[in-house]
């Protein structure tokens, strides 16, 4: 091994998608790969969407070193997806359909203590800031929204007022630019701010400085 080379851990719960992250990253002499369970003394990991947001979270296994800077690799696009592992201390997002040269430049820009955002992705979080953020509550009234559910079936479920339904209501759909409930729906879906069984009030309060591919 040379001496020069980083340590990249490959954690994809994608075989054939870890078959390929290795031979890409291998072909750059400058890289160490291992994969498998262990990671110890891994400087950079490349993940699955739930596996680098748990290792994200997990912190240095080494208390005396530092923890490893993670990059997730995932076909998921959607806002508040990105948006969730940014917030998990996420360092790096990369959509799987990305070129192999674009894997490898992030994956350097980490062990340059950069963080790195494919452009689609990075566009997707601009966007995302440039509008108003929906409240918690107004988050959860939109998801029984996409349920179907009714102002009182909303009040009784959430425990407040059909008054303070409305005031909900009225407020995400200004923000959604949506002309009625349905369409607020519809706008919301879109941009992935709901899903099914999905609750995401947290994931949209913070934002995280991500402005372009490789920042510092």
């Amino acid at each position: 091994m040379q001496a020069s080379q980083a340590r990249v851990h490959i954690m994809h719960a994608d075989a054939v998608m870890t078959a390929g992250l290795r031979t890409i990253l291998a072909e750059a002499a400058e890289f160490q790969i291992s994969t498998g369970a262990g990671q110890h003394g891994a400087q950079v990991i490349v993940a699955d969407y739930e596996a680098g947001i748990a290792a994200a979270r997990q912190g240095p296994q080494d208390r005396f070193g530092p923890a490893p800077r993670v990059l997730i690799v995932t076909q998921l696009d959607k806002e508040w997806e990105v948006r969730m592992a940014m917030d998990s201390g996420v360092h790096g997002y990369l959509l799987q359909n990305c070129q192999p040269e674009e894997l490898v430049k992030a994956v350097r820009s980490l062990m340059q203590g950069m963080r790195y955002l494919s452009e689609s992705v990075t566009r997707c979080v601009a966007d995302s800031l440039s509008r108003e953020t929906l409240t918690g509550r107004e988050t959860d009234v939109l998801q029984l929204l996409a349920k179907g559910c009714c102002n009182k079936s909303i009040a009784r479920e959430l425990g407040i007022g059909v008054g303070t339904v409305k005031t909900h209501v009225k407020g995400l759909m200004s923000k959604l630019d949506a002309t009625a409930r349905t369409h607020a729906v519809v706008v919301a879906t879109q941009r992935g701010l709901i899903g099914p069984g999905q609750r995401i009030s947290g994931a949209l309060h913070n934002r995280p400085a991500f402005h372009s591919n490789a920042l510092q």
